[in-house]
């Protein structure tokens, strides 16, 4: 199994940036992508930003330009920076890892941005 644990979240003003770490533990070596993904009040859960053990990343059309995702080459952690924040940004922002055909979150961060 793959256990996930969000971490850097908090309260923003929009312009700013913040950084989410994951930090994975369990069954490294068999995931095969991780991910973040963001739900705000009401709406659904929505893909932010995605990468691949074969090296592909993508990004929700929302963020792109201004989120970067990254991680260490172990796997230990992945990585969200947040530049440019709106307050559509506003969300509880979810860790995602996909291994053997399983799927794993963590419990989730907040992340609010004040206009």
């Amino acid at each position: 199994q793959v256990q996930l644990v969000e971490s850097g979240g908090g309260l923003v003003q929009a312009g700013g940036s913040l950084r989410l770490s994951c930090a994975a533990s369990g069954s490294r070596s068999s995931i095969n992508a991780m991910g973040w993904y963001r739900q705000a009040p009401g709406k659904q859960r929505e893909l932010v930003a995605r990468t691949t053990r074969g090296g592909s990343t993508n990004y929700g059309d929302a963020v792109l330009g201004r989120f970067t995702i990254f991680r260490d080459n172990a796997w230990n952690t992945v990585y969200l920076q947040m530049n440019s924040l709106k307050p559509e940004d506003t969300g509880v922002y979810y860790c995602n890892a996909e291994w053997y055909g399983f799927t794993s979150w963590g419990q989730g961060t907040q992340v609010t941005v004040s206009s």
